[in-house]
């Protein structure tokens, strides 16, 4: 792979319509991405879905990661007829990893059957805000542990059926009322708090062996009073990397929500976001500016800002998680894909979490 190519492997890129067309088939070659997420503009029925994947997997020097935000409740990108889950915040009252961990398992088999690989989820958010705009519904609680517990249960139900799980949104959205899509958060607690609450459940999620978490674009002055945390080299590489010892991918949110674009244009993000010591970079639209931000970052290599060894390690993290977890398999035959999707078992199954909830 040479150095465009890997370059191209830092991203996770958004795209415009639901079928596999020349010019989308050669932006994957042109670009070389490391994945493509999915949103509601590219999701017709399950049969097309599995279309696009398989069609562009082909097409793909390497093999992509196909990610979707499929949490359940509002954040849910899949339409029937695909199972419609309850939220977070259902499942979590309900007081159950075990029904959690099924609850993910049988997303998994929904998401793998159509060719998506990576879920942008578990929420491992903890709700002490009520008031917070983004998160409400999306957490499975006020309480760290349960916060944890739960989010691991989802982790291993989804890596039970081969979907690599994104934890979200590190070092933690959950006690916020401004929206990071539209401006900057700041999370003022000391150390002490944050270790508590915000920053818990990731690191047991990380002692649990989860292979990605994504980071968020939030202030946190008692770790860094400079930097949103997907900017920040003391939260990514001093805490993530180095006192916690994460080896596995760390993937930014979008760099073009404002919480970030507002003062960094996404080349210039697409920097410190690697200097910092992230791997995954996501841009979920605008062409113009996800080749803005790899030729930047193809620039910094050049001019000796980034070195190559950076962006080969971040890569080789990438590679590894590829090998573990895609292996070019196709999405199912149309008949197995209706057998799936949306079936009786699954629709049991989300009756039931809403059920336990109303009883509890």
């Amino acid at each position: 792979m040479n150095l465009r190519e890997a370059i191209g492997q830092l991203f996770i890129l958004g795209f415009e319509g639901r079928e596999p067309t020349e010019t989308l088939e050669a932006f994957v070659r042109d670009l070389t991405p490391g994945g493509l997420i999915l949103f509601g503009r590219n999701l017709g029925s399950p049969e097309e879905i599995a279309a696009l994947t398989n069609a562009l997997q082909v097409a793909s020097p390497t093999p992509l990661f196909f990610a979707i935000d499929q949490e359940g409740g509002k954040v849910s990108r899949l339409p029937p007829p695909f199972t419609q889950w309850p939220s977070a915040s259902v499942v979590g009252a309900v007081g159950s990893t075990e029904l959690t961990c099924a609850v993910a398992s049988a997303i998994a088999r929904e998401l793998m059957v159509v060719g998506i690989n990576m879920n942008m989820a578990p929420v491992l958010d903890v709700l002490s805000n009520p008031a917070n705009p983004v998160m409400a519904g999306r957490c499975y609680g006020s309480d760290a542990h349960v916060v944890a517990q739960h989010g691991i249960a989802f982790y291993r139900g989804l890596a039970s059926e081969g979907v690599l799980a994104v934890g979200k949104h590190f070092p933690g959205h959950g006690d916020t009322t401004v929206d990071s899509h539209l401006a900057l958060p700041v999370v003022p607690h000391d150390l002490g708090r944050l270790s508590a609450v915000e920053l818990a459940p990731f690191a047991a999620a990380i002692r649990a062996g989860i292979p990605a978490l994504m980071t968020a674009h939030l202030l946190l002055p008692a770790l860094d009073p400079e930097h949103p945390a997907t900017l920040s080299r003391p939260i990514l590489t001093d805490l993530l990397r180095e006192q916690w010892g994460f080896r596995n991918l760390v993937i930014s949110d979008d760099l073009l929500m404002q919480g970030i674009a507002d003062s960094t244009p996404p080349g210039e993000a697409a920097v410190r976001f690697i200097e910092a010591g992230g791997d995954l970079m996501l841009i979920c639209h605008d062409e113009a500016a996800q080749r803005q931000a790899l030729a930047v970052v193809t620039e910094a290599v050049e001019t000796g800002r980034l070195s190559e060894a950076r962006v080969r390690a971040s890569c080789n993290r990438i590679a590894d998680a590829k090998a573990q977890y895609l292996h070019r398999k196709p999405a199912a035959p149309s008949g197995e894909i209706r057998a799936v999707v949306g079936c009786e078992a699954h629709r049991r199954l989300a009756e039931s979490v809403g059920r336990d909830d109303k009883g509890s």
